[in-house]
């Protein structure tokens, strides 16, 4: 049973709706539905009764609900005390990205912020979009690198980084390798590869398709040397964005950008924390990155 499941289904209970539910969660109100009908299966019995729009809750559903809001407060201030007695006695940086993220000045300005302070230690981890928002919102790391895809939120820093080009890399032996850019229609029929977690491909999807416009079918790569490998198997094309310089493709793949229209899709990265975080060398990093990713973007 996850955590995150719990909090979906609180969340619905306490919204009396799935969809003001799941615009809490920043979710679809597919996809909170999906994870509540599997908490259901998982448990074994039913815990809503769904009635067209509205809903009620069974007595298993009533009691599940009385006690896992507690279970939720405990797990997270067991996280908050966890990371607070870990940091204590050092000096640490805790960084998250995308998992699907490819652009090398990342790497660069690990390599250089280590050099200027060296009494900082640096943890970093990857994951989805949504894996790191949560790790944000609950004090699992002090900043994100990640894609925006809501609104701007007042309780955090949004640092723009760039508005960068989406590109599909895909396989030298299909015909449309050969254009120098793709409309997104053109991809329907090509089997869309994405970087994802297993428990947020359900999500990524969603994403890809209801917001961005992608028709396919689509695949699922745990890593980027992963999508790489079924994109030169010629499996599908995979969706890249951009960021800084990006690795050559190699000869088996073609980069092509892709167009809506008269347009390039487009993308907005950014570095988000929270504005209560009073980790000095939060700023110091954001400005060593966006200085780096912003020169690449002038020459």
């Amino acid at each position: 049973m996850l955590l995150r499941q719990m909090k979906y289904f609180a969340a619905v209970v306490d919204c009396g709706s799935f969809t003001e539910a799941a615009e809490q969660c920043y979710i679809s109100q597919s996809a909170i539905s999906q994870q509540i009908q599997a908490l259901e299966r998982e448990l074994g019995v039913p815990l809503i009764i769904r009635k067209n729009r509205r809903f009620s809750l069974t007595q298993a559903g009533e009691y599940f609900y009385n006690h896992c809001k507690g279970i939720i407060d405990d797990a997270e201030d067991l996280c908050r005390e966890t990371i607070r007695i870990g940091k204590e006695g050092g000096v640490e940086l805790r960084l998250g990205y995308l998992r699907c993220y490819s652009g090398q000045e990342l790497h660069q300005a690990v390599a250089e912020f280590s050099r200027l302070y060296p009494e900082v230690s640096i943890d970093i981890v990857n994951g989805t979009h949504e894996e790191l928002y949560d790790l944000l919102r609950f004090g699992g790391v002090d900043l994100i690198l990640s894609d925006q895809r809501r609104a701007f939120s007042e309780d955090y820093v949004n640092f723009q980084l760039v508005r960068c080009g989406c590109y599909a890399e895909i396989s030298s032996r299909r015909p449309l390798s050969q254009h120098k850019k793709v409309q997104i229609e053109e991809l329907k029929n090509i089997p869309c590869i994405l970087i994802s977690s297993r428990e947020q491909q359900n999500v990524e999807q969603e994403y890809y398709r209801n917001t961005l416009g992608f028709e396919s079918n689509f695949l699922f790569a745990d890593n980027l040397e992963e999508g790489r490998l079924m994109v030169v198997s010629n499996r599908g094309f995979m969706p890249v964005e951009s960021i800084g310089t990006l690795p050559p493709a190699g000869a088996s793949i073609k980069r092509l950008p892709i167009y809506r229209g008269k347009n390039q899709l487009t993308r907005n990265y950014c570095l988000f924390w929270s504005l209560e975080q009073d980790n000095e060398y939060i700023e110091k990093f954001a400005e060593l990155l966006n200085g780096l990713i912003n020169k690449e973007q002038s020459t």
